[in-house]
């Protein structure tokens, strides 16, 4: 087909539905998309992207999909109002996730979807539904998205994130261990490390106060213990102060 023909071909960039059914997917969407962006940071070739519509096929608008969050390495980040994948070096998605909601049905989910990045070179396959709170995982394995076996405690190839499930909730880890956190949860940590370092230097503070009065109340008490008859040598031993200190104070 002529380059001029796919000039003229939309792609939308919306199908009109909601980024997510509910709070929960929504939550999770943004803390997913949120922390694997934040592990990249230093990086700017790692493109992370959530409900963005990914067009594996120029020409072909129709084949499309919007994982819920997308990872691409290899791809300079930025905002983009899809994924078009022959602007994009042709490097596909190595990494997909999504959160199931109740419009979802498993036959869209795992079969549909998982064919779709499974043909379109995607290497990893995230997917947890939190009602009942079920996480499931594929790995590419040659052409094929094979089963992954055991979920909680795996470890990403690709991103080196650990997934566990809590108590039917999912949790993540960057590599050094660290929580995957919410906006609001990151909020909170803020403002008791805010309050922390407000509480420290109240605390110096006190202590520089308290350390001055000391010095003044010793200042002020060897006139009085010179005038009671003790030597400068005698002085210094009781206020734990050394002799050239003494005869100092003692001088002005």
């Amino acid at each position: 087909m002529p380059l001029s023909t796919f000039s003229k071909i939309i792609y939308p960039e919306s199908d009109g539905q909601p980024l997510a059914d509910n709070t929960i997917q929504f939550r999770l969407i943004v803390t997913i998309q949120g922390g694997i962006d934040a592990l990249f940071i230093d990086n700017p070739n790692v493109f992370v992207a959530g409900d963005l519509f990914w067009y594996p096929v120029e020409g072909e608008p129709w084949i499309r999909q919007a994982p819920d969050v997308m990872v691409v390495i290899g791809r300079p980040k930025g905002d983009r109002r899809s994924y078009k994948q022959w602007e994009e070096d042709n490097i596909p998605p190595q990494v997909v996730f999504e959160i199931a909601s109740h419009s979802n049905t498993k036959a869209e989910l795992e079969e549909t979807k998982r064919y779709f990045y499974e043909r379109y070179g995607v290497e990893e396959y995230y997917l947890f539904d939190p009602q009942p709170g079920i996480l499931k995982g594929w790995q590419r394995d040659q052409q094929i998205l094979q089963p992954i076996p055991r979920m909680s405690g795996w470890i990403s190839p690709r991103l080196g994130i650990r997934f566990e499930l809590e108590q039917g909730n999912l949790q993540l880890y960057h590599p050094d261990g660290e929580r995957f956190a919410s906006f609001v949860e990151i909020i909170e940590q803020r403002k008791l490390e805010k309050r922390a370092r407000e509480q420290t230097e109240r605390e110096k503070i006190q202590e520089k106060q308290a350390r001055e009065q000391a010095e003044l109340a010793q200042q002020n008490a060897i006139p009085k213990l010179l005038a009671m008859g003790l030597t400068i040598e005698q002085i210094a031993e009781a206020l734990s102060l050394s002799v050239e200190t003494v005869r100092a104070i003692a001088e002005r």
